[in-house]
């Protein structure tokens, strides 16, 4: 089976596409190289292109006859997306319509979609099932929402079928840390915490202490991105034995606030490095934590690293050897 990885070599699509290589697949992976890294691409082929090149991706199409496709490709910074709403529509949304589009035209009807627990904006309860509304507070969330849409109306009008996975907080890295985490200016709390340990930043912020949880800090589900990657090929094999189109929540149903990652990522490093409070940030809601019951029920799925000194473990092992080879790992 012929799988196309659109953003294959970023973070967690690299994950995607190792995990697809070590079961047998045929990966193609296709990325503009904006934030991955051609390193990254442990299994398969790269072809460097933009999904707004339609020319370029009819050809690849034409050419590769592919049985499904992964799409990872998006730009994924919360505060960013309400500085830069045009950036993300143009990126995440307007982008998946040509490929969904080139999708049917070259008789790819099996598709697996990269989505977010940010399509719940702040839920009414939690933990958040995936009948949940959808009310996004940040032109990202949205995005993905209207993504997940033209999904749905596709699978009604036309012979694809879809899994949009919704992801809570992915961290972790490669067990042989052999990739990880490579964004210069990534913002998600456990990589960022970790380069403040090795001195690669001064202080790390913590954004808001009045939120309505236990230690005033937001709340976030942690899933390892090697479990993640196992959920991505379930899904696949799923809708390859005649499963239908459906929408999963994708993490543990364990919450831990900003604070106590803070003090496990200190606690795993040995290093206590400066802590700054600050004001809250923009879009970001107090808590999010996943309902996983239709998941594991649906697709099978059992988590094997959800320890959180684990995740952090496999980062720190990444944020460690990526310092000592700089010259491989930008």
């Amino acid at each position: 089976m012929k799988v196309l990885v659109t953003g294959g070599a970023g973070y967690i699509g690299s994950h995607i596409v190792r995990a697809l290589g070590e079961k047998g697949y045929e990966v193609v992976v296709y990325d503009n190289l904006s934030y991955g890294h051609q390193w990254a691409v442990l299994s398969g082929r790269l072809i460097e292109g933009d999904l707004a090149d339609q020319e370029l991706l009819q050809d690849v199409f034409r050419k590769e006859r592919f049985d499904a496709v992964i799409h990872m490709s998006a730009f994924i910074v919360v505060d960013e997306s309400i500085r830069e709403p045009l950036k993300y529509y143009r990126n995440n949304f307007v982008n998946a319509l040509n490929l969904f589009d080139t999708c049917l035209q070259y008789h790819v009807h099996t598709c697996i979609f990269s989505s977010t627990a940010a399509v719940y904006g702040i839920p009414d309860e939690v933990p958040v099932s995936e009948d949940a509304p959808l009310l996004p507070i940040n032109p990202y969330g949205a995005s993905k929402v209207m993504v997940e849409q033209a999904l749905h109306d596709l699978s009604i009008s036309s012979p694809l079928k879809y899994i949009a996975l919704r992801y809570f907080n992915v961290a972790g890295a490669d067990r042989l840390a052999r990739i990880g985490q490579a964004r210069k200016d990534a913002t998600h709390l456990i990589t960022v915490a970790l380069r403040t340990a090795l001195g690669r930043q001064e202080c790390l912020n913590i954004f808001g202490t009045d939120y309505t949880t236990p230690d005033g800090t937001c709340i976030r589900d942690y899933i390892h991105v090697d479990d993640l990657a196992d959920a991505h090929i379930l899904a696949l094999e799923y809708l390859r034995h005649g499963g239908g189109s459906g929408v999963y929540n994708c993490g543990y149903g364990s919450g831990y606030s900003v604070q106590e990652v803070v003090n496990r990522v200190k606690q795993v490093t040995g290093v206590d490095f400066p802590v700054r409070y600050v004001g809250r940030r923009p879009g970001d809601p107090p808590e999010l934590v996943a309902d996983a019951t239709k998941i594991r029920k649906d697709l099978g799925w059992i988590p094997k690293y959800h320890e959180l000194d684990y995740i952090i473990t496999t980062a720190w092992a990444w944020e460690k050897k990526m310092l000592s080879t700089p010259q491989t790992h930008p």
